[in-house]
């Protein structure tokens, strides 16, 4: 089941029309039964999406434990970041939120294949 999450989010990557290039570092526990995923995509406009996801596999269930999706300008500047860091309890998602430019929003973890056609939108303007 791991393997099969993993296979998923490289085949959107490299399906992706505004990803460039892709510098994914895959680490898997001993029995497979977990993976760190770590990295960036680079996207058409220079900007970066870093990519950061702890996930395991118990009883045929897969769980992800920890992530972060941080995306940033060419510049560095933070466009917007999906997390599930436990520090913000006021959300009603909590602890999954969005981080804006200017606020911290509910909401849970985008697909991956959601989170191009968010870019997309920033990117031209839609």
């Amino acid at each position: 089941m791991i393997q099969r999450y993993v296979e998923n989010i490289e085949k959107t990557v490299a399906s992706s029309s505004i990803v460039l290039s892709s510098n994914v570092q895959k680490h898997f526990g001993p029995a497979l039964e977990t993976v760190y995923l770590k990295g960036h995509l680079l996207i058409i406009d220079s900007s970066i999406l870093e990519i950061v996801i702890f996930a395991t596999e118990s009883r045929k269930t897969l769980s992800i434990e920890k992530y972060r999706l941080n995306y940033m300008s060419s510049t560095g500047q933070m466009l917007f970041r999906y997390d599930n860091a436990p520090h913000h309890p006021e959300i009603d998602t909590y602890p999954h939120h969005k981080h804006t430019s200017d606020k911290i929003v509910p909401s849970t973890m985008p697909s991956l294949k959601d989170i191009p056609n968010e870019i997309s939108a920033i990117i031209f303007g839609r």
